[in-house]
């Protein structure tokens, strides 16, 4: 099974499909692209108001009788290779390299966002609290 890293991936689509790096770097942005066409009408967008994230809280409260939530964020350690002169960098606690996707969910199973700048090393907290969540890009004030 072949880690997701774009400098090991090309090899390893290369042999996995036996086709050549040339082939392999044309193939990638048009399957891309042709993903990005079908399923653009259903994206959903980040909320950026209040009021917008207004419907989001009523589903937490009334589905799951959660209030004063407007999401669940959580993130998951994706194995990979260990990249070239990363030195520990994508090394988790576990002993193992990764990276580490963040995502906001909605109360009905939607994406709302998601960052995939989290290194192996670093703790969830040091991943929230390197996002762009409070500087009110998204419309959400924090504390009392």
């Amino acid at each position: 099974m072949c880690s997701f890293l774009v400098a090991d991936g090309v090899p390893c689509l290369m042999y996995n499909f036996r086709a050549s790096s040339n082939t392999i770097s044309l193939i990638i942005p048009e399957v891309g692209q042709v993903i990005v066409e079908e399923y653009k009408d259903g994206v959903t967008t980040c909320p950026t108001t209040p009021e917008e994230w207004t419907p989001i809280g009523e589903v937490f409260r009334n589905r799951w009788n959660i209030p004063h939530a407007v999401g669940a964020l959580d993130d998951k350690h994706v194995a990979i290779r260990k990249p070239r002169k990363s030195d520990s960098l994508y090394q988790n606690y576990k002993g193992f390299f990764s990276v580490v996707p963040m995502a906001l969910v909605e109360g009905v199973y939607k994406f709302l966002w998601m960052d995939i700048s989290g290194y192996g090393q670093m703790s969830d907290a040091q991943i929230f609290n390197e996002l762009c969540l409070e500087d009110g890009s998204i419309g959400l004030k924090t504390g009392a």
